[in-house]
């Protein structure tokens, strides 16, 4: 046998190479093993296996075992056969043993071809399990006749050591080549959302994954020397379930861009390679086609009894703007991603690779899994969607460091037992505690709650359906987090947000409004929530808590604040948001010293809320009218996406047969629509009004009331309009943006503000319409990279909503007049008000917020 120190010069040699073939990472521990020989065999990608008859010999324990060797083909992928003409047959239990130098994940590969030689049949006798510190990868292994075949395992090694032992179950148990590589721990998170609910599964880092399927959606098959760890991504073609729908898009590898800061992102997750090709939906941009739902499926056998692991890949090489492309995702019949943007993931950037990770439970596993990309169910989203990758990974459980899993399942399960018992006895004392306390309190007299103070409430407060819809399942002590607030409506216990918050600390308030102030919260699982904390000695913040979970527990759109959970224990009355991460609207535009956000970014924020406002107006039977549109209402996330917040003025809009809902004045000081303030006849075009006034602060850049201007300048409305009907625009543009303005957008956007703010609400354009506008400003300033004249361009077909309550409840000018007629009487000194007059009576109205 050579000496040892050769033997390790060449594991160092195998070292070098395969960290130059996968980037700038170099494993700590690279093992790459030809089995049942004392001869090296270099490979594709220059990776050097060497015999396992020269190692240490502490290193195989193998005390009956035979070298083979065959002289057949096995069918392998191209440069690596010479890994299969050699094996190491065990007909007793054996096992390697490596040395870890750092620990954590490590790849385990092993490879297997099976042959005769002499009287050893290895396809015939060959039965075995393979496990790794007790834990066991393989079960009952039995190889295909002439086909070889490699088993890739990713586990996270905590000891001094790696064991590998081979049992046979039969007669034999074989092995041809060996690798144990170290790869980096973030390659997996620990974290993974549940297919079919909102629960994150946890402890993935701690468990042993097998690869069951890598897939590049497109073309090529890539091997490993052309992946950044050395793995191999077969072509998804033989997977799809119909070609007809597929079409396979490509770019260079240079153009794919990772974003290093991101935990979406990273060299190592996938190769360039794999996110440079991608599978689309043959219909993708069809406008024919717009209300009908395609999906490309993909179908992939899976061993059952098992859960599984699958990561997706994309990365935009097929859009050319980088907002605007939404598409769900489904694993089998459930949506995991709904309305899904990648723009949303990578900062309105193409070319960013993201993944995302789902964990499908072993009930769900039948032996097959189907992935489906489809159209989104957004009201006029076109045909889209597309994927760059996908990898299937089972879920064969712990292999952590030293003590076999086995030893840790039974420990696990004597304190369980322990903590059952004990759980149990508590449980008794407190059924008995209750029941004395029950019958000691039934002999007092009733107490009313203070009037001035806050009581918990159930869900019967908010009537069945919320209550069947948000609150059936809360349990007082768990805490569901999700992506895009699912999870909404259970009960958060006060401890946990006190935790969350450090206590309420006034380090940790991002804002404050009339409800209260809002706190940024950290949660155990490390999402980020913010906290609305009511000001407990105001009834009107009662009524808005009620409202804002009412309204929000029925409520789902990517444009609208989602709602996580709410707590109401002690007397509080707190609501849990989404964390957005940069801000109000009104802070990016003035008053906070933010750098101003540009043309491009204003109008996708105003498209952003349009839909959400759209959507409350036409998504169900009945109309939701928020009430209280305002910049610090509109709500930015970490890609500047808007969303809009606080439902706690919102109501519901009037019965088909009605025109409006009568109610007192309530909103935004600067906001209010004059013709509700003179009526008290609320309708949809109250908000559309309010947004107008958005509109305004997003190309004036000033505050909307400003009482240290002349009096004709106080009010934005009234300052503004007479500008944009006169086309005075750059009297009242921002300044500091207005030469990187286009023309035609700059007059679009003033159009539609002004229309927004017409006196009576019947000369006013739907939300629909708004969006519409918004759309084709926003194509108007980005227009054609030639420089031709976008001012020219044709608007896209206007979009159809849900419903139309216009067309419902449409009023004619004339109707209106006679409506307005028969009112006199009892408008008074209101009736007929100008715009300025009424904004004279606003100053001294109690009934506004």
């Amino acid at each position: 046998m050579p000496p040892v120190p050769d033997m390790l010069v060449r594991l160092l040699v195998a070292s070098v190479l395969l960290g130059a073939a996968s980037g700038a990472f170099t494993p700590a521990d690279t093992y790459l093993v030809l089995c049942g020989t004392s001869a090296s065999a270099t490979v594709a990608a220059g990776r050097t296996f060497v015999g396992d008859a020269r190692l240490p010999a502490k290193s195989l324990a193998a005390p009956q075992s035979v070298e083979a060797n065959t002289s057949l083909t096995a069918v392998v992928p191209s440069g690596e056969s010479q890994l299969y003409r050699s094996a190491r047959v065990f007909t007793a239990p054996a096992s390697y043993t490596f040395a870890v130098k750092q620990p954590g994940r490590h790849f385990v590969r092993l490879h297997f071809f099976p042959f005769p030689y002499r009287s050893y049949d290895m396809a015939a006798d060959a039965a075995f399990n393979v496990s790794v510190q007790g834990a066991v990868l393989v079960n009952g292994y039995a190889p295909k006749n002439g086909t070889a075949e490699l088993r890739e395992f990713s586990l996270n090694v905590t000891g001094a050591t790696l064991v590998i032992a081979f049992a046979p179950t039969g007669k034999l148990a074989f092995v041809n080549a060996i690798e144990v590589v170290s790869v980096p721990d973030e390659l997996i998170a620990d974290t993974a959302r549940m297919v079919g609910g909102a629960v994150q599964y946890t402890g993935l880092s701690t468990q042993a994954l097998e690869t069951i399927h890598r897939i590049n959606m497109g073309v090529p098959k890539i091997t490993p020397g052309n992946d950044t760890l050395g793995r191999t991504w077969l072509p998804d073609q033989s997977f799809q379930l119909n070609t007809n729908l597929a079409q396979h898009k490509d770019a260079k590898p240079l153009t794919i861009k990772y974003d290093e800061k991101s935990a979406l992102s990273s060299a190592y997750t996938a190769p360039a390679e794999v996110y440079a090709t991608a599978t689309r939906l043959s219909t993708a941009g069809e406008t024919s086609t717009i209300n009908v739902q395609f999906n490309i499926s993909w179908r992939f056998d899976a061993p059952a009894g098992s859960d599984y692991l699958l990561r997706f890949h994309w990365c935009d090489i097929v859009s050319k703007a980088a907002m605007g492309m939404a598409f769900n995702v489904y694993v089998g019949g459930s949506v995991v991603l709904e309305n899904y943007e990648i723009s949303r993931d990578t900062f309105n950037r193409l070319s960013i690779p993201v993944y995302k990770d789902f964990l499908l439970g072993a009930k769900d596993a039948k032996g097959a899994i189907t992935v489906s990309i489809g159209s989104s169910t957004e009201d006029n989203a076109l045909p889209d969607g597309f994927l760059n990758g996908l990898e299937i990974m089972r879920v064969v459980g712990s292999a952590g460091a030293g003590a076999p899993a086995a030893s840790a399942r039974s420990s696990k399960v004597k304190i369980g037992i322990i903590a059952g018992s004990a759980v149990c006895g508590a449980t008794l004392v407190m059924v008995l505690g209750f029941i004395a306390f029950r019958t000691l309190r039934g002999r007092e007299p009733e107490k009313k709650q203070p009037s001035d103070t806050w009581s918990p409430f159930s869900a019967s407060a908010l009537g069945s359906r919320s209550r069947s819809r948000s609150f059936s399942k809360s349990n007082g002590n768990t805490v569901l987090l999700g992506q895009n607030g699912a999870g909404a409506g259970y009960r958060i216990p006060f401890a946990a947000l006190q935790e969350a918050t450090d206590g309420f600390d006034e380090a940790m308030v991002i804002g404050e409004g009339g409800f209260g102030k809002v706190y940024k919260g950290t949660m155990r699982d490390e999402t980020l929530v913010a906290v609305k904390r009511g000001n407990r000695r105001t009834q009107q913040g009662l009524h808005e808590f009620h409202t804002e979970i009412e309204m929000l527990s029925r409520l789902r759109h990517r444009h609208l604040v989602s709602l996580i959970g709410y707590c109401d224990e002690r007397g509080e009355m707190i609501l849990v948001y989404e964390y957005m991460a940069m801000g109000t609207l009104r802070s990016h535009l003035y008053g906070a010293g933010l750098p101003p956000l540009s043309w491009e970014q204003r109008l996708e924020a105003c498209i952003g809320a349009a839909r959400g406002l759209h959507y409350l107006h036409t998504g169900s039977a009945k109309a939701i009218i928020h009430r209280d549109v305002k910049s610090a209402n509109i709500l930015l996330d970490e890609s500047f996406m808007a969303k809009v917040a606080d439902f706690g003025l919102s109501k519901n809009g009037p019965e088909l047969d009605k025109t409006h809902v009568s109610t007192k004045v309530k909103g935004s000081f600067g906001y209010l629509d004059p013709e509700y303030f003179r009526r008290q006849m609320l309708t949809e075009k109250s908000d559309v009004y309010s947004f107008g006034v958005v509109l305004l602060e997003v190309l004036c850049a000033r505050t909307v009331i400003d009482p240290t201007l002349p009096r004709e300048m106080v009010s934005l409305a009234e300052w503004a309009t007479p500008c944009l009907r006169n086309g005075r625009l750059d009297q009242i543009v921002d300044q500091r943006i207005a030469g990187t303005i286009r023309p035609g957008s700059l007059k679009k956007l003033a159009d539609t503000a002004e229309k927004c703010l017409a006196e009576y609400g019947v000369e006013r354009p739907t939300m629909g319409d708004v969006l519409w506008c918004l759309e084709f400003a926003l194509q108007l300033q980005v227009g054609s990279s030639d420089g031709s004249d976008v001012d020219t361009m044709l608007p896209p077909a206007p979009p159809v909503p849900v419903k139309t309550p216009e067309v419902q409840r449409s009023l004619s000018a004339a109707t209106m007049a006679t409506d307005a007629a028969a009112m006199t009487t009892n408008l008074g000194d209101l009736d007929g008000m100008s715009l300025s007059g009424v904004f004279s009576k606003m100053i001294k109205s109690d009934e506004v917020r």
